[in-house]
């Protein structure tokens, strides 16, 4: 109403939570290494690289080959997890279906961005990716609601063995004080965070 910019939110993006994370994952497991198509920054793996800078590669604007590379590591026994925006990944879904998850390999999609995006526009709207990777053979779809869960799939990526795409969107979320996330968490299983009686509600993602 002012003209005022709005404060940006004190909270640490999805972004900068997976690659803290998949940083803290890496210490204890040299098979972990990270691919970017470029987006280095906006994906949040230039804070993985501060801790791992000889496992975070970026093969520029090639994001079919930043696939077919992925599985080729996978091949060769590493774990390596492919950070993208959900909107550019679909340049890289026919390599989705027949280098990863046709030969069921052990890798995993980080999906920036996902849903509506804001200022960036309709070419960065990540609202493809669910709809397009759902009748993939062998490909295990994750959305977290928030940091906390997020968190929670990013350990149990760690062991696990098969391909695997974790989305998540721009806006930063933490819900934790209220809805702590699962030590346990298995992936598939409803939750149930608050009871009613006359209406039920179905989430997915944030």
């Amino acid at each position: 109403e002012t003209g005022d910019a709005r404060k940006r939110s004190a909270l640490p993006s999805f972004g900068k939570v997976m690659a803290n994370t998949l940083a803290d994952l890496a210490d204890g497991d040299e098979r972990i290494v990270t691919i970017t198509a470029a987006m280095p920054g906006g994906t949040g793996l230039d804070h993985f690289a501060e801790r791992h800078p000889d496992r975070m590669l970026d093969v520029g604007i090639t994001e079919e080959h930043a696939v077919t590379l992925a599985a080729g590591m996978a091949a060769g026994g590493m774990k390596p997890y492919f950070a993208v925006y959900a909107s550019f990944f679909q340049r890289g879904f026919d390599q989705l279906i027949h280098d990863v998850c046709m030969p069921a390999l052990d890798v995993t999609l980080l999906l920036d961005r996902a849903g509506l995006v804001g200022e960036d526009g309709a070419t960065h709207h990540g609202v493809w990716d669910l709809a397009s990777m759902l009748p993939v053979p062998n490909l295990t779809i994750l959305a977290p609601r928030d940091h906390g869960e997020l968190r929670a799939m990013l350990r149990w990526t760690a062991v696990k063995n098969g391909p695997c795409a974790i989305r998540y969107g721009r806006r930063p979320v933490d819900l934790s004080a209220r809805y702590p996330a699962p030590d346990d968490y298995v992936p598939g299983k409803w939750e149930v965070l608050e009871q009613g009686s006359d209406v039920v509600l179905l989430a997915v993602g944030s």
